[in-house]
């Protein structure tokens, strides 16, 4: 006879403390057999078969694999599609119910669409809850129930409905006794997903108060350590947002006003899905990109001959992060320097970022382009030159990572910042108007 379980799917939630489906899983009235699918629908559009985000997930699995063992039971991990691998799962156990957390992505949304019809068909209860953001979906909107499109309101709104229960902390990590207890059942290895190592080393899933505290001072300035690097550990969470906002709200206000932005972002994407392919602004798809090949190449290889862009592309090479401020410069220059379309470079960034967020990385290169919520107006071109001066003027940042700037082999600018801007504002300018008449 096959054993009754309720099954915990983890996805972008990879803890056991702190959770908020797996909370409500143990709570319940079966035991809980904690599954993780690698979704080979997700993999299969990976390029790098060292990719550092793989090797992420993987390692956070055995992280959690450790103490559940040392708990008497073990995490089911599968490499394939979602619904077959379900299929399976329903062959080896009698599955009453599924519990995750939410995932406002499309894809995502699609995914749990067909699994909430295939669960039904099996006459298996499907549970999600809130967990990777404070508030979801349409939590925080107008009056008149709207969703926000401009952030300061959204942030308003947001930070007059937080309460001290909304941030708690769910003991779901002392109730390891409700999980289904069985033996160990050993990893697929990356070799066996058809991945290998990565190089990239990962930021330990650690805060410092002080960090947290200079946050506002710091945050600028790439050669300084002043962020908390912490954004790939929300991304997969193997950290509770809960737990950061709460030291965030007693610290230091500009710091959560960085997870209201996570927030924010979120719920854009689920109240305007068309943004991950289409300008927030439809106006914006008018414009006449160049999308030069060789520029884009030297773009995404740091030649530019720009020192600060080169620094930021080299830096997420290299290591899979990029400073904030440097992600605003590099994506600036990249739209409005070289007119190329900002879906190239928020591709490339999906490509490379190890804290890839699709609805975070949309929404900063719509604001970059111009063309999202609450952007940045298109007449605004960041001057790399100025924007070093005031953010690295010693250049700490720009000798590290392109000690050969002064050199003669470094490259000439692709563009002149006085004619790239006047360039920009002329095909701007044209699309824009052209729309309106």
């Amino acid at each position: 006879m096959k054993p009754a379980v309720s099954v915990f799917w983890f996805r972008r939630d990879l803890r056991l403390q702190d959770n908020a489906g797996l909370f409500k899983a143990l709570q319940g009235p079966h035991s809980v057999l904690p599954v993780f699918i690698f979704d080979k629908a997700i993999l299969d559009e990976l390029e790098d078969p060292a990719d550092a985000r793989v090797n992420f997930i993987h390692g956070a699995l055995l992280g959690m694999q450790e103490q559940l063992v040392k708990a008497g039971s073990t995490l089911v991990v599968r490499h394939g599609f979602v619904k077959p691998a379900f299929e399976a799962l329903c062959q080896e156990y009698d599955i009453r119910s599924i519990y995750t957390n939410s995932d406002y992505e499309p894809y995502a949304r699609a995914r749990d669409e067909e699994m909430s019809a295939f669960f039904a068909s099996r006459s298996i209860d499907f549970f999600m809850f809130k967990d990777q953001v404070i508030f979801e979906k349409a939590e925080v909107v107008k009056d008149d129930g709207l969703p926000y499109t401009i952030f300061t309101p959204y942030s308003r709104k947001w930070r007059a409905k937080i309460t001290a229960d909304q941030l708690r902390s769910l003991g779901s990590e002392k109730l390891v006794a409700s999980f289904y207890r069985q033996k160990p059942i050993e990893l697929p290895s990356l070799r066996q997903l058809k991945f290998k190592a990565s190089t990239i080393s990962f930021p330990a899933p650690v805060w410092t108060k002080e960090i947290i505290k200079r946050y506002k001072e710091q945050r600028d300035f790439p050669a300084v350590a002043g962020t908390s690097r912490l954004s790939v550990h929300l991304r997969f969470g193997t950290i509770s947002i809960r737990a950061l906002a709460r030291e965030a709200g007693a610290l230091n206000e500009s710091f959560l006003s960085e997870l209201i932005w996570r927030d924010f972002y979120q719920m854009i994407i689920w109240h305007f899905p068309q943004v991950v392919a289409s300008s927030f602004k439809p106006a914006y798809d008018a414009i006449k990109w160049r999308n030069d090949a060789a520029e884009y190449e030297a773009w995404c290889e740091g030649r530019t001959g720009y020192p600060i862009v080169d620094a930021g592309m080299r830096e997420l090479n290299q290591t899979g992060f990029m400073h904030n401020r440097v992600r605003m410069i590099v994506a600036s220059f990249l739209t409005k320097h070289l007119l190329i379309d900002w879906r190239w470079g928020e591709a490339y960034f999906a490509k490379k970022l190890l804290d890839f967020d699709l609805a975070a990385n949309n929404g900063g290169w719509q604001w970059a382009a111009g063309s999202g919520c609450d952007a940045a107006p298109y007449f605004r071109v960041f001057n790399p030159y100025i924007q070093t001066k005031k953010f690295d003027p010693e250049l700490r940042y720009i000798q590290k990572w392109v000690p050969e700037y002064q050199a003669l082999s470094y490259p000439a600018p692709l563009v002149q910042h006085e004619l790239a801007r006047e360039r920009c504002l002329k095909v701007y300018g044209a699309a824009l108007k052209d729309r309106k008449g």
